[in-house]
């Protein structure tokens, strides 16, 4: 990853202290591990209770529907600061070379960090709702299409991973006719796919057993 990340720097004109700053300011507000810092509040260890994943979802299946939806929100605004930070920097008194290039690469670190993230161990969620907040700020199209197919499969099947693995598909899908391809936005979009069907390997695994939990 960090082989793309500097080839993706170098073709789009980064300069490489702003790649540097955006990428580990991304990276550390990601890692802002939420679903585990909302369930020790609430008496839960996120690690060991319901599915064991450090998201928003386990969060609302072990410590109810306020806990879960403030962690989703809270996921969510990480990965849209990250993305929007480099867009807005100038209002901040930060320029930025190539900001909207930038902001991509803030999205990408911060779905890395709450994936892998330094505070728990390099462990973390599935980068759903980071990457929804970040593709608010910089693919608004994408992801509200993606939005709607989430809900639709959701409601026809009740399984979470189901609906966020269909979302994270369809993103490049609908990147390619949406915006110039091949472009970042296509590449940038199919990594994110990439990343969030890896994390999901083992609800694919129990979909296909027809051992996975509806919600």
């Amino acid at each position: 990853m960090e082989f793309g990340f500097c080839t993706f720097a170098s073709v789009s004109g980064i300069g490489f202290a702003d790649f540097t700053v955006v990428a580990c300011a991304g990276y550390l507000l990601g890692a802002i591990p939420f679903a585990a810092i909302i369930a020790r509040m609430c008496g839960v260890d996120i690690f060991k209770a319901g599915s064991g994943n450090p998201g928003a979802t386990n969060v609302k299946r072990t410590c109810g529907k306020t806990a879960g939806n403030i962690c989703f929100f809270l996921d969510a605004a990480k990965g849209f600061v990250a993305a929007a930070f480099p867009l807005f920097g100038g209002r901040l008194g930060i320029e930025f070379g190539n900001p909207q290039a930038l902001a991509y690469v803030g999205l990408a670190a911060a779905i890395l960090g709450h994936s892998f993230s330094v505070f728990i161990k390099f462990r973390g969620g599935k980068g759903v709702a980071v990457t929804i907040g970040g593709l608010v700020a910089v693919m608004l199209s994408s992801i509200l299409i993606a939005l709607v197919l989430w809900v639709v499969v959701f409601y026809s099947t009740r399984y979470v991973s189901l609906a966020s693995i269909a979302m994270a598909l369809s993103l490049p899908v609908s990147a390619a006719f949406l915006y110039p391809f091949p472009g970042v936005q296509f590449y940038i979009a199919a990594a994110i796919a990439v990343l969030i069907i890896i994390r999901h390997r083992g609800n694919i695994s129990r979909l296909l057993k027809g051992t996975e939990n509806r919600f």
